[in-house]
């Protein structure tokens, strides 16, 4: 029992021998919540909630939680907030379940302790939101932090469907360079968007809140330049793909990051059009992480790692128990 205290992990790990498939339903639980919370908190920014808990880490000077007279507003922050250990729990379930992986997959226990100080990290963020009253600057920043979480568990499930051995490369040189190009690009994208919204009309309460200090009109422009960028770029490099006769895997990949970006597209012209309404907004965000974990797919599918041996079993107790 002590050495249960001094070290949980290594101690659950004598006990408990997980399959390949349960460690691989942790990482997609990880990478679900992680999505979850992304949305969740653009549902907060979109239905005007951001201050509906007026300050950190309380959700007001009077209480921890909140409560009736906070109305609808304090029930989507606190939600959100909430959701925090949510996703946490994902996580966690995915430490646990790498580190009592046999053979012992160290990469996939760093890249879950590496989720863990995203959210940590992003749980301080999000209070210091709140405290600065929604400066547009923190709030960009708090949704980046969302964006390198859904990055760390996306590469986790990923890495979770191969080994560890040495990457061996599928496609050429100048294949690899354009989609490593493209990644970069997709991330500008990302960051682009938040100028977007930073400086849009979605500030996230119903009060007079700071905006970036950029034109609307010309963040936009320069985001829609920036999508067709990419587009061209997943479309020239599926085309390259063809033409070299790179393996199957590549180029299906490519060719989901080309379709998840038309949607994408198509759904962020309509919004612009129809003035950023509440709903078509909140999916254009759930869109972004569509997009950015398509662009990691593609990122990773042009080099392959020899799978690991399937040598562990696990114990229809503790299989039973994970079901």
């Amino acid at each position: 029992m002590l050495k249960a205290v001094r070290n949980p992990l290594a101690y659950i790990a004598e006990r408990w021998t997980p399959r390949p498939e349960t460690v691989r339903r942790a990482a997609l639980a990880a990478l679900l919540m992680s999505v979850v919370i992304i949305v969740s908190g653009g549902a907060v920014r979109l239905t005007g909630s951001g201050l509906g808990c007026d300050t950190w880490p309380r959700c007001s000077d009077d209480s921890l939680v909140a409560t009736t007279e906070m109305g609808l507003h304090g029930a989507i922050e606190f939600g959100n907030r909430m959701m925090t250990y949510v996703v946490s729990a994902a996580v966690g379930w995915f430490i646990i379940a790498a580190r009592s992986a046999e053979p012992e997959r160290r990469s996939l226990t760093r890249l879950g302790w590496a989720q863990f100080w995203v959210v940590m990290s992003n749980g301080i963020i999000g209070g210091i939101t709140v405290l600065t009253e929604l400066n547009p600057f923190i709030v960009a920043g708090h949704f980046l932090a969302a964006m390198a979480l859904l990055t760390t568990t996306t590469l986790a499930w990923l890495r979770t469907r191969e080994g560890d051995g040495p990457p061996r490369p599928l496609v050429g040189p100048p294949v690899r360079r354009a989609v490593l190009g493209l990644t970069a690009l997709a991330a500008c994208l990302v960051i682009a968007g938040t100028a977007v919204t930073g400086s849009g009309k979605h500030a996230g309460d119903d009060s007079d809140i700071e905006r970036m200090p950029f034109a609307w009109e010309t963040v936009t422009r320069v985001h829609s330049l920036l999508a067709w960028a990419v587009v061209l770029g997943a479309v020239a490099i599926w085309i390259g793909m063809r033409l070299m006769d790179a393996p199957p895997g590549p180029r299906a990949r490519a060719g989901e990051l080309i379709l998840v970006l038309l949607g994408q597209g198509v759904l962020g012209y309509v919004q612009y059009f129809l003035d950023e309404p509440e709903l078509l907004v909140g999916m254009h965000l759930f869109g972004a992480t569509l997009v950015w974990i398509a662009a990691l797919r593609l990122l990773l599918a042009i080099r392959e790692r020899e799978p690991v041996a399937a040598t562990a079993t696990e114990p229809p107790v503790a299989a039973a128990s994970v079901a």
